[in-house]
C-alpha cells in the first residue's frame, strides 16, 4: 500500500469491490475504462485511486480481477467476519436485518435489540429481538464490532452512549441526527430525508434551466 489513501478514494473502493464481484463471470481481467463505467467515474480516477494501493495494472490487459478484490479486501479489513448489533426493531431496523447484502460483504447480524417488550423474540432470518438491556452481554458475548442506529432521532444519543460504553467504535447512523461521540468512535450517517432533499435541488434546478 502506498502512503495514507484519502477518504475520498476509500468511499470509492466499496464501489470498485462491488462492481468487480458482480462483473466477473467469465473474466479473469478488467480495464480501468470498463471498472469507471460502472462505478460512474473516468477511469484516470480509477487509475489514480488503485495506485494508492499498490496496484497498476497491465498496459492493454488492466487489472487482475482475483488480485484487485483481495487488494481492495485487505485494504477495507474485509479479510474477516464482523459482527454487528442493530438497537430499533421497527420497519426500518427489520429491514435492515433482512438485508442479505451484509451477509455477502462479511458482516454478520448478532441481534436487533429494543426497548419494547411487545417486539421481543424471534426476528427476520432467524435474528433473536433482544431487549435493550441485554446490550452489553451481546456486544461481549458475540464479539460485536459495529452498532447499528435504527431508532427516532430523539432517541438515537441515547443509544449511541450506550454503545459507546459497551466499547462499540463503529456506529452506523440511520437516525435524522448528529451524534456527539468521542473522537475515538467512527460515526457514518445514513440520512435518507437529506439525500431525497438533494434530489429535490437537482429537480428544482433542472426545471428552472429549461424553464
Amino acid at each position: 500500500m502506498k502512503g495514507q489513501i484519502p477518504h475520498a478514494t476509500i468511499s470509492r473502493l466499496p464501489i470498485y469491490l462491488r462492481c468487480l464481484s458482480s462483473g466477473k463471470a467469465g473474466r479473469t481481467t478488467c480495464s480501468s475504462e470498463q471498472l469507471a463505467r460502472v462505478a460512474g467515474v473516468n477511469s484516470a480516477q480509477v487509475r489514480k485511486d488503485l495506485s494508492y494501493l499498490g496496484s497498476y495494472g497491465v498496459r492493454g490487459v488492466g487489472y487482475d480481477i482475483a488480485d484487485l478484490e483481495a487488494q481492495i479486501r485487505r485494504v477495507l479489513g474485509l479479510e474477516r467476519e464482523y459482527a454487528a448489533v442493530i438497537v430499533g426493531a421497527g420497519n426500518l431496523g427489520r429491514a435492515l436485518a433482512h438485508y442479505d447484502g451484509f451477509t455477502d460483504a462479511g458482516f454478520r447480524i448478532a441481534a436487533l435489540l429494543d426497548v419494547d417488550p411487545a417486539k421481543v423474540g424471534g426476528g427476520p432470518d432467524g435474528v433473536p429481538v433482544l431487549p435493550l438491556p441485554e446490550l452489553e452481554r451481546v456486544v461481549a458475548d458475540e464479539d460485536v464490532s459495529i452498532g447499528i442506529i435504527a431508532v427516532p432521532a430523539s432517541g438515537a444519543q441515547d443509544v449511541a452512549d450506550r454503545l459507546c460504553a459497551a466499547g462499540i467504535r463503529s456506529i452506523l447512523n440511520f437516525a435524522p441526527t448528529v451524534l456527539q461521540v468521542d473522537e475515538s468512535v467512527e460515526v457514518r450517517r445514513v440520512d435518507l430525508s437529506t439525500e431525497l432533499q438533494i434530489l429535490t435541488f437537482h429537480l428544482h434546478n433542472r426545471a428552472t434551466a429549461t424553464s
